[in-house]
């Protein structure tokens, strides 16, 4: 539930630090001392009351007035709360201030967007909330119901997914109608793409993804400081597609900062230069940039138009055979040693099923798999297999001992990208970037009380 819920919404802190804060501050005003006026004398109140029945919840305050819109403490300690979900483990102590200020830097972006939305005139309705947050649930296999009360239990609520929700809808529509409407690409540019690209057949493309955090002269050290944390809390693995939705300052947080395939020479120089130096599977540190720090993800690789071997699509037939709980690796090996000696002469596809009744073991079987969607290990066997072949068993005696056979593999001719797609890219970058300008002149331009 918490990494699918949070790969479709996002992240923030642990419910703990909610009711930490709120325990915190009761100690602290509970030290104070009592300075009572002397109309309540006649009642002859005890000095230290017995309390009785549950606790009144904790006064909500303010902690930014938005052009007269309030953001309180609560919404910001929902929203660390879906961090938490995202991360799966509480954010450090010494990180905890740090990842507030940024969350609640970002619920004022939110604010700033909903509410340019608004004067804009552009409608969004409970309705259009209702679908999305239907679509959530169901891919996390829930009711909106059900995960409203699994959010309230871990801290959070429907309330701030909803209210995140309406800010993705409100900038996507205002983006559509300010910027988007305005955006040109020319024809010859498009044609000059397509001509590069032909021109490249054979160089290196990559799949990258990106979270930016802006910087100007005022707030250079500190936008760098929120940068290297970002980088450090993704070393220790945190979700990088949860972060850029969080903390990216791009348009492209929204798709958790997928750049979808680049060659080098399209990014910026000093971008360019560093994606050439990394390989799958790597992160770059930040990145000085014009407007701010990039932390890259470089996430695949392949030839431009060069056939790739990476880009088979895969017929596979998995034969699983599973052991009752509790039993020991050593009880295991001799089945799992007879299971492997007998994937060398498999007999093909038709001999899957054979294998799987010798073994009362399961048989799924699955088209349209891609190679370079397998993991590493797999995708290194699979190359090397022939039609008919198994691979090594694999997994574990709690999961499962399995292994896949190959039914069929066809190869995928790479093709030139069409006018439209290198014309929806180009159009994408503008977009990015005069975002970016449009988000800092709303911030620019806004009022804000910070309480």
């Amino acid at each position: 539930m918490k990494k699918q819920l949070v790969s479709r919404i996002l992240l923030g802190a642990p419910l703990a630090v909610g009711v930490a804060l709120a325990s915190a501050a009761l100690a602290q005003d509970a030290q104070q001392p009592a300075q009572r006026p002397s109309s309540v004398s006649t009642l002859n109140l005890p000095a230290n009351p017995q309390l009785f029945g549950t606790a009144l919840p904790s006064v909500v305050k303010a902690t930014a007035i938005v052009n007269g819109e309030v953001i309180t403490q609560t919404d910001i300690d929902q929203r660390l709360a879906l961090l938490a979900l995202g991360a799966e483990s509480e954010i450090p102590a010494e990180e905890l201030e740090r990842v507030r200020q940024q969350v609640l830097r970002n619920l004022i972006d939110e604010t700033l967007q909903i509410q340019a939305a608004k004067a804009e005139e552009i409608e969004i309705t409970e309705n259009d909330i209702d679908k999305t947050v239907a679509r959530v649930a169901g891919n996390v296999k829930q009711t909106p119901e059900q995960m409203a009360s699994y959010l309230k239990s871990r801290g959070s609520s429907i309330r701030s997914i909803r209210r995140q929700i309406m800010g993705e809808i409100a900038w996507r529509r205002l983006q559509a109608k300010k910027i988007e409407s305005s955006t040109n690409v020319g024809d010859e540019e498009v044609q000059a793409v397509i001509n590069k690209l032909n021109a490249s057949k054979g160089s290196d493309e990559y799949r990258v993804g990106e979270i930016f955090v802006s910087a100007n002269s005022s707030n250079e050290e500190k936008s760098l400081a929120n940068a290297q944390q970002i980088y450090a809390a993704l070393q220790q693995g945190g979700s990088f597609v949860g972060y850029a939705r969080q903390f990216s300052e791009a348009s492209t947080a929204a798709v958790g900062g997928d750049l979808g395939w680049v060659r080098p020479e399209q990014l910026p120089d000093v971008l360019a230069t560093t994606v050439r130096q990394m390989r799958p599977g790597m992160l770059s540190p930040p990145i000085k940039v014009q407007g701010g720090y990039s932390i890259i993800a470089v996430q695949d690789q392949r030839k431009v138009l060069t056939a790739d071997p990476r880009s088979a699509v895969l017929t596979l037939k998995q034969v699983s055979i599973r052991f009752p709980q509790g039993t020991t690796r050593a009880q295991a090996e001799p089945t799992v040693g007879r299971f492997a000696a007998a994937t060398l002469n498999v007999g093909g596809c038709g001999g899957a099923d054979k294998l799987a009744a010798d073994f009362n073991a399961e048989v799924v079987e699955s088209d349209q798999v891609k190679v370079r969607d397998l993991p590493p290990a797999l995708q290194d066997m699979i190359l090397e297999m022939q039609i008919g072949q198994a691979t090594r068993p694999f997994g574990s005696i709690e999961e499962g001992v399995r292994v896949l056979v190959l039914c069929g593999r066809d190869e995928v001719d790479p093709t030139l990208p069409s006018f439209d797609q290198v014309y929806a890219q180009l159009n994408e970058e503008r977009v990015n970037l005069r975002s970016r300008r449009y988000l800092r002149d709303l911030r620019r331009d806004a009022v804000i009380d910070f309480r």
